[in-house]
C-alpha cells in the first residue's frame, strides 16, 4: 500500500510559481522552477534564492531531563549549547550506525531537534524509546512548522527590511525569536549552501505570506525561488553531507566525516561504546570528497576505482555550476582517503581520472561564521 505524499503549506506557491514537482521524502517538493537548477544555483551564489523546506521535522525537548534526553541520543556536547544557540550532531545506533543527523536547538526552556523529512517517523520513534522513564516531555510539532530558507550574499539585506531583530547578531549556529513580515517566529543562521542566509521558522498557517513578503522584498535584488535541484548542488560544492547519500545507518560517524562532532569524553551515549572501539581499531572506509581531473558527470552509484579494481562508491556527485568540473563524495578503504589520492570514477564504463580532496570544493561563499 503506497500512502499519498504529503505537501508542505506552500506548495500552491510553487506550482503558481510553475514548479516542477517531484516525490521528496514522502512529500511533493520543488526540484527546479522554469528557470533552471543552473540558473537558481547562479542565483544563490551570486545574489538569493528562497527555498522551502517545510518537509523537515522539528521535534519539541523539555522537563527536567531534557538535557540528559539530548545527551543520550546524539553524539555531540549538547551542554555546550548556550540559550540562542545551535549545534550540528547525529544520534547513532547501538552498533555505531547514523540513524540520523540533525541540529539541536536550545532555548531557555526547552530544546528543538531539526531532523531529516524521510526519518521523521523513525526519529520520532527512536526518541520516544530513550525517553521511557525519564523525566521529559516530548512534542512533535513538525505539522505545525513551515521553514523557509533564505540563502546568498543578498540574503541578509533582503531580510532587513522584514524583521525586528538585529541580524547581524544572529552569528553563525546562532538563533533568536522575532518577527518576520509580522509574522513571529525563529530566525537562525545554519545554512546549507556555503552562502550567508537565514533560517525562517513559522507557523505554517502564515508560511505563504511570509514566502510572498520575502519574495516581493528581494524583488529588485536578484531573489528567486530555488528548489532541491539548486540545493543539492550548492551543498555538494561546500562538502556538506545528505542523509541517506552520503550518511547512513551503514556507515558511523567517524568514518561519515563526523568524528568532530563525536564527543567521546562527554559521557555515554548511545553507540559510543561501538565508536570507542573503532576509533581504537580505526576506521576501514571513509567519506572522501573526489575532484574528477578529466570531464565527466560523476552521480549517486558510480564505482570508484584504485589499482584496476572497484574499492568504493560515489555517494552524491554533480557537474560544479560554480567551478565547472565534476565534484562527488564518496565511501573509500581508509588507505585511500589522503588528500591527493589519485583514483578514478567509472562514468558510464569509462574510467575518469579524479583526485580525492577535503571539501570544501567551492571556498568563495559569503557565509558569515
Amino acid at each position: 500500500m503506497t500512502h499519498p505524499l504529503k505537501r508542505t503549506p506552500l506548495y500552491a506557491e510553487h506550482v503558481a510559481l510553475g514548479g516542477k514537482l517531484v516525490p521528496f521524502a514522502g512529500f511533493e517538493m520543488p526540484v527546479q522552477y522554469p528557470t533552471g537548477i543552473t540558473a537558481e544555483h547562479k542565483a544563490v551564489r551570486e545574489a538569493a534564492g528562497l527555498f522551502d523546506v517545510s518537509h523537515m521535522g522539528e521535534f519539541m525537548v523539555s522537563g527536567p531531563d531534557a538535557l540528559a534526553l539530548v545527551q543520550k541520543t546524539t553524539v555531540n556536547d549538547a551542554s555546550r549549547i548556550e540559550v540562542g544557540q545551535a549545534q550540528y550532531s547525529a544520534m547513532c545506533r547501538p552498533d555505531g550506525g547514523i540513524v540520523d543527523d540533525l541540529i539541536v536547538y536550545r532555548f531557555a526552556d526547552r530544546y528543538m531537534l531539526v531532523v531529516n523529512a524521510a526519518n521523521l517517523d523513525k526519529d520520532w520513534e527512536w526518541i520516544q524509546e530513550h525517553a521511557v522513564g525519564m523525566d521529559v516531555s516530548l512534542e512533535d510539532h513538525s505539522g505545525e512548522i513551515a521553514l523557509l530558507a533564505l540563502q546568498g550574499p543578498s540574503a541578509r539585506e533582503i531580510l532587513r527590511t522584514l524583521v525586528d531583530v538585529d541580524l547581524d547578531a544572529v552569528g553563525y549556529y546562532r538563533f533568536t525569536e522575532g518577527k518576520v513580515a509580522g509574522i513571529q517566529g525563529v530566525i537562525s543562521a545554519t545554512g546549507y549552501t556555503g552562502e550567508d542566509g537565514f533560517e525562517l521558522y513559522v507557523p505554517a498557517s502564515d508560511a505563504v505570506a511570509v514566502w510572498r513578503a520575502v519574495m516581493e522584498a528581494g524583488s529588485d535584488q536578484g531573489l528567486v525561488p530555488a528548489g532541491l535541484g539548486a540545493r543539492d548542488s550548492l551543498r555538494l560544492e561546500v562538502g556538506y553531507a545528505l542523509y541517506g547519500n552520503d550518511l547512513d545507518d551503514g556507515h558511523t560517524p567517524l568514518e561519515s566525516g563526523l568524528g568532530w562532532i563525536t564527543k567521546l569524553d562527554k559521557g555515554d551515549f548511545v553507540g559510543r561504546d561501538a565508536l570507542v572501539r573503532q576509533k581504537e581499531e580505526g576506521a576501514p572506509r571513509r567519506l572522501v570528497g573526489l575532484r574528477l581531473t578529466d570531464k565527466g558527470f560523476p552521480r549517486p552509484g558510480y564505482a570508484v576505482h584504485a589499482a584496476g579494481r572497484a574499492v568504493g562508491v560515489v555517494t552524491s556527485g554533480t557537474m560544479s555550476p560554480t567551478l565547472g568540473y565534476g565534484v562527488a563524495m564518496g565511501y573509500v578503504p581508509a588507505e585511500l582517503s589522503k588528500a591527493g589520492t589519485e583514483v578514478q570514477i567509472d562514468v558510464r564504463g569509462r574510467l575518469v581520472e579524479a583526485v580525492v580532496q577535503r571539501p570544501p570544493f567551492y571556498t568563495e561563499g559569503s557565509i558569515k561564521r
